[in-house]
């Protein structure tokens, strides 16, 4: 069509006006384009930056010409009039599967090539006039009094008009709202929806009587006993209560994720659900009537609504939002409790985290010495990262199972544990300084904590592994590392590599592993895995009930560390070929690896190192460390500050509370203070 061509911006009302009524009648008036045309002189090039948009020229130019003002509204009642909706108020917005990916997929996909419905519906017009996502944010900064003049001058029939309540608008209202409540009613009674509101098994389920409610208040207003709903109406109170027993329903199933897990389809099923409540709520507050001037004003919120809703529908922001809150608290709860043993207070804490770090320290210079062996055979790039990552994780999972600490392993599972200062301070409504003064203080100690991590790790990380070098070297007469003394060294320096990206990779990949972890508890959790087990009939006979129960008891504790390490050696086995294979330079350091490293490298070079290579060495060791805690944490902190919903910018508030404490007791955040019990 020439009209959709693009055309410069008309100057004014009267110019619109002009090009589409001509000889006392409306050109292509079964078509929305003039509609189109008129909205497009009111949208704004930036919707949220606009502060307001008035209608006041439309106004004034339908009251200067009052044919004008006929046709037009003959006009817009004949585009619209007729046209279904029902079917856009019952699924625009709201989650339509309990798969995320699927969803997500779904939507960026409707983002960049629209549905289109049939012409005949009002979200066909709605989709060509408004359609752009932004459209509801400047229609919404329009004076309401303006709407309401302007829908005085047209003179258009409120929603309440026998028609409409019989065929009209208030009947597709109606007609969505009996789809929503008989879809909640069928999602609730679901076996995954139940297991989640024990509470609730012997009690009639409030969205049964929510249906069989609204079903009463629509019977009377489709036999015209009544042509809207009075808020003392008993039938609508009596629906208030309904709702708000489903909203209980809803919270209740949320709350005891803690204790009974959440995966995430049933994280989406209630989800929807709570979308259709909000949507029922919304949608029933249009029937309320207290005076004649209410009919005009509920006229133009269901309007609005509509548009709203269209917009909206495909908005992805808002859909990772809520579906992801729920599970990375449940996930961020996890590691808040994991958390809760990495952070020392007392020197003895603090001397045992040393311990455990020298035992991590030891294993890591084994695996650095059979990394270099496995790097001698002829294999594939497949072939080098399954090697590479079976090394790490058997690796990292002995470091866990024996109860040694690897360092930077701690902040993505410490974060958490520091938000709840924060989370605990919103509750009980202390002071921003006291609740950032508390994190400060807590985040000193883990500083402290991870850096004497650090230290136990690199301290014999080197020994271990310049030991077996040098037992090898012993024992069969070959030195290892005498050909690629070099590449060690250099992918430590910082000049010579890309150590401080690489370092930021593993960064990311610890704070994967917290997330692993947490995900691995919650699911088990929900699906019962360990209660399965220690029921389990055949293992109770064979090992005995209480070897049976000791198992399950073990596997709830260890399995999630155990698949979380096991995947972190993944990550960090295959990143560089993963990398050769798309043309990129991935690669991972980790400071303990680097540490045992160097030890192999500086043998390899039989220790004829200059002064300048040893010191990049110590200061590519330093920031590889500095930017795998740094990463790791940032990333946790983020999820958990997500996941209670706490607002971003909170961060530059406590990261001038941790620099403030830092000024003040500098020695902190790398040694106890000798009476920590009283002093933090």
């Amino acid at each position: 069509m020439k009209l959709f061509r693009k055309q410069n911006k008309p100057s004014s009302i009267s110019d619109i006006f002009n090009k589409y009524v001509v000889n006392d009648q409306v050109l292509f008036s079964n078509d929305f384009i003039f509609l189109y045309e008129l909205v497009a002189f009111f949208r704004p090039v930036n919707s949220k930056k606009t502060k307001s948009i008035t209608l006041v020229d439309l106004i004034a130019h339908l009251i200067e010409n009052e044919k004008h003002r006929y046709l037009f509204a003959e006009y817009i009642i004949n585009l619209l009039s007729g046209r279904s909706f029902s079917r856009m108020i019952s699924d625009a917005g709201i989650i339509q599967d309990s798969d995320f990916l699927y969803e997500i997929r779904k939507r960026i996909s409707l983002k960049i090539l629209p549905y289109q419905p049939e012409k005949e519906t009002l979200e066909y017009v709605l989709n060509q006039v408004f359609y752009k996502e932004t459209d509801f944010i400047w229609i919404n900064k329009i004076p309401y009094n303006e709407l309401v003049e302007l829908f005085e001058i047209l003179q258009f029939s409120d929603v309440f008009t026998a028609h409409n309540v019989e065929k009209g608008a208030l009947s597709e209202v109606m007609y969505a709202i009996g789809i929503i409540t008989q879809r909640m009613s069928g999602r609730s009674m679901e076996s995954n929806i139940i297991k989640m509101v024990p509470e609730y098994n012997h009690l009639e389920s409030p969205f049964l009587g929510l249906e069989k409610e609204f079903l009463e208040i629509e019977k009377q207003l489709r036999n015209r006993e009544m042509v809207y709903v009075d808020s003392n109406d008993l039938n609508y109170k009596q629906l208030v209560i309904l709702h708000k027993q489903c909203v209980d329903f809803v919270r209740q199933a949320f709350k005891n994720s803690s204790r009974f897990g959440i995966t995430m389809k049933v994280n989406q099923s209630l989800l929807r659900i709570r979308q259709q409540l909000i949507r029922v709520e919304i949608l029933l507050s249009l029937f309320i009537v207290r005076d004649e001037s209410d009919k005009i004003k509920q006229s133009i919120n269901l309007s609005l609504k509509l548009i709203e809703y269209n917009c909206y529908k495909n908005n992805v922001k808002k859909l990772i939002g809520e579906s992801t809150q729920l599970i990375s608290y449940e996930i961020t709860q996890h590691t808040a409790k994991t958390g809760e043993h990495y952070i020392t207070e007392s020197t003895n804490e603090y001397f045992k985290m040393f311990k455990g770090a020298l035992g991590g320290g030891l294993i890591v210079g084994f695996l650095c010495v059979i990394k270099v062996l496995m790097s001698k055979t002829e294999t594939s790039d497949f072939g080098f990262a399954f090697l590479y990552s079976m090394n790490y994780s058997f690796g990292f999972i002995l470091i866990y199972l024996f109860g040694f600490t690897l360092a930077t392993k701690q902040p993505a599972m410490t974060a958490s544990t520091l938000i709840k200062v924060i989370e605990e301070g919103l509750k009980t409504n202390e002071k921003p300084s006291e609740k950032h003064k508390a994190f400060a203080h807590l985040f000193a100690r883990l500083f402290r904590s991870q850096f004497i991590a650090f230290v136990g790790n690199v301290i014999l990380a080197f020994p271990v592994a310049l030991l077996l070098i040098w037992l090898i070297d012993l024992s069969t007469g070959i030195n290892i590392t005498d050909t690629k003394w070099h590449t060690l060294l250099d992918d430590v320096s910082p000049i010579k590599s890309a150590a401080i990206f690489h370092a930021s990779i593993a960064g990311v990949f610890l704070f994967l592993s917290g997330i692993i972890s947490g995900n691995v508890s919650n699911k088990n959790k929900h699906n019962q895995v360990y209660y399965r087990i220690q029921e389990n009939p055949f293992l109770k006979r064979s090992l005995g009930v209480a070897k049976t129960a000791k198992i399950a008891s073990w596997l709830e504790q260890k399995w999630p560390g155990i698949i979380s390490n096991f995947w972190f050696g993944i990550f960090m086995g295959s990143t560089h070929s993963i990398g050769m294979f798309l043309g990129l330079n991935l690669d991972i350091r980790h400071i303990t690896f680097a540490s045992g490293n160097i030890a192999l490298g500086a043998y390899g070079a039989d220790f004829a190192l200059t002064l300048s290579t040893w010191i990049w060495c110590i200061v590519g060791l330093i920031l590889i460390g500095f930017f795998n805690f740094i990463v790791s944490f940032a990333l946790s902190l983020g999820l958990a500050l997500r996941s209670r919903d706490i607002p971003i910018f909170e961060v530059f508030s406590l990261q001038k509370s941790v620099w403030s404490h830092f000024k003040q007791y500098p020695m902190r955040f790398f040694f106890p203070p000798r009476k920590s019990k009283n002093t933090l």
